[in-house]
């Protein structure tokens, strides 16, 4: 377990224990845990942007992020400490703006400090060896809630073999340059100064292929995988549907859905 401060980026930090298997490390990444202050954190997330988060690589025009959007972002598990000081009207404002921000992560509570249990809550999360069920949401989303970050779900068909390379290329567009292929042509479009730039900070994915077998795609900021996996042959194919979910800055209002159906058609 590394324990960062306070003030730490984890997306900077997560790649750093990407290793490959080939490389037969003992050390991995297991899953990005943030902890949250119940009785703060709102008033984190909402005030100015520090000189790291302004001067942070990634950083373009629109809202700035604060140290809290980044770190509960990249989050596969957020602890939500104190409870025991907030009202109940107060936690569930918490729970409902973490959710916006990010929409995948696990939430646990915690009063006077106690966590329920250490393996599966802080420990043996597996957060990059496998998917859990992925949320569905809409690209508005809760951006009411939060403008400056959300989570989008988009739905992907059953894939056939050649359109797994035309995915990949989807994300590499996406992830390795910031721009999103335009729906209506082959071509891709890059943001220009009055575009609406985006980020992606984490991706995950479970896609299902028409020979039974299925892709996990999981990454953060511009480090990702497809780890093709067997089919378990119960599922009937015509009812098998992926989802792709992306967590990032600039989302709501781009034609992601349409950009990937373009991509794969």
């Amino acid at each position: 377990m590394l324990e960062t401060s306070g003030l730490a980026d984890p997306g900077n930090l997560a790649p750093l224990f990407w290793v490959d298997d080939g490389l037969g490390s003992s050390i991995y990444l297991d899953g990005i845990v943030t902890l949250v202050d119940a009785k703060n954190i709102l008033l984190s997330l909402d005030e100015p942007a520090t000189p790291e988060t302004v001067g942070n690589e990634h950083e373009h025009e629109g809202p700035h992020l604060t140290t809290a959007h980044l770190q509960i972002s990249h989050a596969d598990v957020v602890i939500i400490n104190k409870c025991d000081v907030v009202t109940l009207e107060e936690l569930e404002r918490v729970r409902k703006r973490v959710k916006a921000i990010n929409g995948l992560a696990k939430m646990h509570e915690t009063r006077f400090g106690q966590i329920p249990q250490l393996e599966g809550v802080l420990l043996d999360l597996h957060a990059y060896d496998r998917v859990d069920a992925m949320p569905d949401m809409e690209a508005k989303g809760h951006s009411h809630l939060d403008p400056n970050i959300s989570t989008l779900t988009l739905h992907v068909p059953l894939l056939q073999p050649p359109e797994r390379e035309k995915l990949e290329f989807w994300l590499r567009s996406l992830l390795w340059e910031s721009i999103l292929p335009s729906p209506s042509t082959s071509t891709t479009k890059q943001a220009q100064p009055n575009d609406q730039a985006f980020e992606i900070h984490r991706v995950k994915g479970q896609i299902p292929m028409s020979d039974g077998s299925s892709i996990m795609i999981q990454g953060v900021r511009d480090i990702f995988e497809m780890i093709e996996q067997g089919g378990d042959g119960e599922m009937e194919k015509g009812d098998r549907k992926g989802k792709i979910v992306l967590i990032g800055k600039g989302l709501v209002g781009l034609p992601f859905q349409e950009s990937l159906m373009g991509a794969l058609g």
